[in-house]
């Protein structure tokens, strides 16, 4: 099993990014898959998660209305869209395969996003 992230890097307040997570190992559209973020000095928090299907989505209340989660089944990937991005976004971000009955989490290694004029 494998998650790899990928799509940070430094973008202005206001500008977008695209992270993508490419799952191997496993079916990915068989699980929930969140993205979390972590900044220095805070604890790792939940940004967004899709169910297994029908897909629904939840969203952390900072990042509603700017940050959508989709997946392609097809090609095993996972995406989290951000928009409006604000320096406070700044933050490590991980991809993670949710655990369930009998299979359990796993954790990408992280893609830094830095949101800075």
């Amino acid at each position: 099993v494998q998650l790899v992230e990928s799509g940070g890097g430094l973008v202005q307040p206001g500008g977008s990014l695209r992270l993508s997570c490419v799952a191997s190992g496993f079916t990915s559209s068989s699980f929930s898959m969140s993205w979390y973020r972590q900044a220095p000095g805070k604890e790792r928090e939940l940004v967004a998660t899709i169910t297994s299907a029908p897909g629904r989505t939840d969203y952390a209340d900072s990042v509603k209305g700017r940050f959508t989660i989709s997946r392609d089944n097809a090609k095993n990937t996972v995406y989290l869209q951000m928009n409006s991005l604000k320096p406070e976004d700044t933050a490590v971000y991980y991809c993670k395969r949710e655990p369930r009955r009998y299979y359990s989490h796993y954790w990408g290694q992280g893609t830094q996003v830095t949101v800075s004029s």
